[in-house]
């Protein structure tokens, strides 16, 4: 989301303490789109990784889990994430997902990238609505991205959270990292000063409880 600031990107590049990491982009949110993976593949030599990208459309490999297993970090794009999470399921990708991370491989992603990760969130899958969606479920709670970047994603999410519809969970302004380790929230990071993140929970009235995190803002 911001071509001209790679903050966020370095960081997730030192969680694998490798000077020349493997990493993996994986497009299938966005229709393995063509334009995205060049743009991927720009930005991410230029921090010296070394890219690849794993097409579910295309049909890169017969073998998924020897690519995705071979990396340090997968990288997966924005786009509609109940495509997303269909596709996986249907060619076992899912699993091997879970594989990777089991393994220490650093996963990651923006918007869909970061929704599929959690037990639930807030999509824009069918269009012109917001609507909860069940996910992965490697992480505990529910999802929202874009919070302040969209102007519906936080009362929707709000709402569902009032109506139970999704269970308590955290929600990220555009520019903020959410850095797991295991199921644990480490780390909440920036690329940008004075943003924030946000933990939803419900108190015992039954009113949304909003407390706001304050990250950690990576310098340039």
């Amino acid at each position: 989301m911001e071509p001209e600031n790679l903050l966020l990107d370095r960081y997730i590049l030192s969680l694998t303490k490798k000077e020349k990491p493997k990493i993996c982009f994986v497009p299938t949110a966005s229709g393995d789109a063509l334009d995205y993976i060049a743009r991927f593949n720009r930005a991410f030599k230029k921090l010296g990784c070394e890219t690849s990208y794993l097409s579910l459309f295309q049909g890169s490999t017969p073998d998924l889990a020897s690519v995705i297993l071979d990396q340090d970090v997968i990288y997966v794009g924005g786009g509609n994430t109940r495509n997303l999470l269909v596709l996986w399921k249907e060619w076992g990708l899912d699993t091997i997902m879970r594989q990777a991370w089991e393994s220490g491989i650093v996963l990651s992603g923006i918007s869909a990238g970061s929704l599929c990760w959690f037990e639930e969130g807030v999509t824009d899958s069918i269009p012109l609505t917001l609507s909860p969606l069940k996910c992965l479920g490697f992480l505990k709670g529910s999802n929202c991205v874009h919070y302040d970047g969209e102007a519906k994603r936080r009362p929707f999410y709000t709402q569902f959270v009032k109506t139970k519809q999704l269970g308590p969970g955290l929600a990220a302004e555009d520019g903020v990292g959410l850095h797991f380790v295991d199921r644990t929230l480490h780390k909440v990071v920036a690329s940008q000063p004075n943003k924030k993140a946000y933990r939803l929970s419900l108190n015992p009235n039954g009113e949304v409880l909003e407390e706001p995190i304050t990250p950690e803002y990576l310098t340039p």
